[in-house]
C-alpha cells in the first residue's frame, strides 16, 4: 500500500493548532505509515505546540497586517512574497497528497501554492463568520469543512460540508475523570470550582472582571481556576492564594474541564466546540475585538437555545455579580444550561473531515 504525505497548517492560537492536531491523530490512525508536515508562522505558540504533539514543523517568515500604520505592515510584502516563496520550496520537496489549511496566517501562502500546483487542498473554517484568507482561498479548495451552517454567501455552496470543528480526543472522556481532575490541580473536592478561560494568549476585560471580583467569589464560597494567558501572567501571578491558581496556560485541559462545575469563557470557535462537548454550564463573555464580531456571533448561537449565558463585555459591570449569584445559587438552572450545550455538540467533526481528505486522495 502506497505511503500518504500530508501538510497541515494551521496556528497564531490554539484555536488553530488543535484541530489541526486533532486532524492528524485521526488521519494517522487510518494510514499509520502516512508522513506528515506542518507549517507555521516561525514566532508563533505552533512551533512548540506541534512537536510536543510528535509532528515535524516548518516555520514561514509570515504575520497578518496590524490595523493601524507600524513597522510590520510596510515588511508585509516582503513576508508575504518570502513565505510564498518558502511554501513552493516545501511543496516540492515534500510532495503531498493533500493539503490542509485550519486558519492562522501561515495557511494562507501555503494553500495559495498548493492550489497553484494542483494539489488537492481543504479548507477547516471554524467560525460563524469566516476570515479573508479563507474566503479567497475557497474558490480553489476542494473541499471547505465548516462549523455553522448559513455560511453560502461566504463559500461555494457545492464545497461546503458541516461537519463541526475538531477536539481534543480527550475530552470525550472526561466524564470519569472528576476526582483525578480535583487531586491534578490540588482543590478542595467539597467547594464549587469556577474555571475562567481567556483563550491561549489570555484576555485583558475577562482578567480585569476576575480581579475585580476576588472579594465577590470569596463571598460565594468557590475556588478558582484562573487561566490569564502567557500575556497577563506576569501582572496577575500576585493574586495566586488557596482559593485561586493562576496560570497562564493549561496542559491538562480535560482534567481542568472534568474538575469544573461552571465555566467563564471567550467566544472563540474551538472553544465554543469543546464546550459543548464537555457539557458543563458556561458563562460567555465574547470578544468584540476581532474581525466581524464572529465571538458575539458563536457565542449568541448557543444562548439563544438556552445552551449557556451571555454577557456582554459592556454589560458586565452592571450583570455579571447578579448573573453569576443566580446561576451559582440554582442547581436546575446549571443542569438545564448542561444538557442543553451537550445536545449542540458535534462530537465526530475529526472523523467527518478525514472522511472529506481520504474522498480526495482516493
Amino acid at each position: 500500500m502506497r505511503t500518504y504525505k500530508f501538510i497541515l497548517s494551521g496556528g497564531g492560537t490554539g484555536g488553530h493548532i488543535y484541530p489541526a492536531i486533532a486532524i492528524a491523530n485521526e488521519l494517522k490512525s487510518h494510514f499509520p505509515d502516512a508522513k506528515f508536515l506542518f507549517v507555521g508562522a516561525q514566532d508563533k505558540m505552533e512551533m512548540q505546540k506541534v512537536p510536543q504533539a510528535g509532528y515535524p514543523i516548518k516555520g514561514l517568515w509570515i504575520a497578518g497586517l496590524q490595523r493601524r500604520l507600524t513597522f510590520d505592515n510596510a515588511l508585509f510584502p516582503i513576508k508575504l512574497l518570502s513565505s510564498l516563496l518558502k511554501s513552493r520550496q516545501i511543496i516540492k520537496q515534500f510532495q503531498p497528497d493533500v493539503v490542509i489549511g485550519t486558519g492562522g496566517f501561515a495557511s494562507g501562502p501555503l494553500l495559495q501554492m498548493a492550489n497553484s500546483a494542483g494539489i488537492p487542498t481543504v479548507i477547516q473554517e471554524q467560525n460563524s463568520f469566516p476570515g479573508i484568507t479563507n474566503k479567497l482561498l475557497s474558490k480553489k479548495a476542494n473541499a471547505i469543512c465548516v462549523a455553522y451552517e448559513n455560511l453560502e454567501r461566504f463559500f461555494p455552496k457545492d464545497k461546503m460540508v458541516l461537519t463541526g470543528n475538531p477536539v481534543r480526543q480527550d475530552l470525550m472522556t472526561i466524564e470519569g475523570k472528576r476526582a483525578e481532575g480535583v487531586a491534578h490541580f490540588n482543590l478542595d473536592p467539597n467547594k464549587k470550582t469556577i474555571l475562567v478561560l481567556g483563550g491561549s494568549l489570555g484576555a485583558r476585560r475577562v482578567n480585569q472582571l476576575i480581579q475585580k471580583e476576588l472579594e465577590f467569589f470569596e463571598t460565594q464560597n468557590v475556588q478558582l481556576l484562573w487561566q490569564c494567558g502567557k500575556l497577563y501572567f506576569d501582572e496577575y501571578q500576585k493574586y495566586q492564594s488557596k482559593d485561586v491558581q493562576v496560570m497562564a496556560f493549561i496542559e491538562r485541559m480535560d482534567l481542568v474541564y472534568a474538575a469544573a462545575d461552571i465555566v467563564i469563557s471567550r467566544a472563540g470557535a474551538s472553544s465554543v466546540s469543546e464546550l459543548c462537548i464537555v457539557g458543563k454550564p458556561v458563562v460567555f463573555i465574547p470578544s468584540p475585538n476581532v474581525a466581524e464580531d464572529h465571538q458575539t456571533k458563536n457565542a449568541k448561537s448557543i444562548a439563544d437555545k438556552n445552551g449557556a449565558i451571555l454577557i456582554r463585555e459592556s454589560e458586565l459591570d452592571a450583570t455579571f455579580e447578579s448573573t453569576f449569584s443566580d446561576l451559582i445559587g440554582n442547581e436546575n438552572k446549571q443542569h438545564e444550561l448542561s444538557q442543553n450545550i451537550k445536545s449542540l455538540a458535534l462530537p465526530n467533526a475529526t472523523k467527518a473531515i478525514v472522511e472529506e481528505i481520504i474522498k480526495l486522495i482516493k
